[in-house]
């Protein structure tokens, strides 16, 4: 996520710091610093877009927390999910995958590990208005995060 928030900031300042040569000088003065501003804004744009796609891909988060415990343990979960689109007579289902690991020393002794994937119809967490029902989503996904740090793969 850094690298995606740097690459997004920088743009933005590129294209700040362009507007900003281009309201302060002449046009004929200022088109040279604009095509580079330019080429420079289209250029990180690009590489944000394919970094998100490319390395990224489905994953929505990823989270690492370490406690001490005799000796610093580090635990590390990913969250991906992916939309299966709809078909006849089936809605759109959304798809989590977690993975869970637990390691010591840096990642060289694994204490645990788990994995666990889940599916549910859109329709079972939102209703005929599009409202969300925010409380079931979140008891499903904490069922989930539960099972994969149980070390249950299903």
């Amino acid at each position: 996520m850094d690298i995606r928030l740097a690459l997004g900031w920088s743009s933005v300042f590129v294209a700040a710091g362009t507007a900003f040569y281009g309201y302060k000088f002449e046009f004929e003065e200022a088109k040279p610093v604009v095509w580079v501003g330019l080429i420079l804004y289209i250029f990180l744009t690009t590489l944000q877009t394919l970094y998100s796609y490319l390395i990224e891909g489905n994953t929505v988060f990823v989270g690492r927390r370490k406690t001490f415990s005799k000796r610093i343990i580090t635990e590390r979960i990913t969250i991906s999910s992916t939309t299966e689109p709809a078909a006849p007579n089936k809605p759109p289902t959304y798809q989590i995958s977690l993975n869970y690991l637990r390691s010591t020393s840096s990642g060289k002794s694994l204490l645990g590990k788990g994995k666990t994937r889940g599916s549910r119809a859109y329709n079972e967490f939102f209703d005929d208005l599009g409202n969300m029902d925010q409380e079931r989503f979140e008891k499903w996904v904490g069922e989930l995060v539960e099972s994969a740090m149980e070390g249950k793969s299903s």
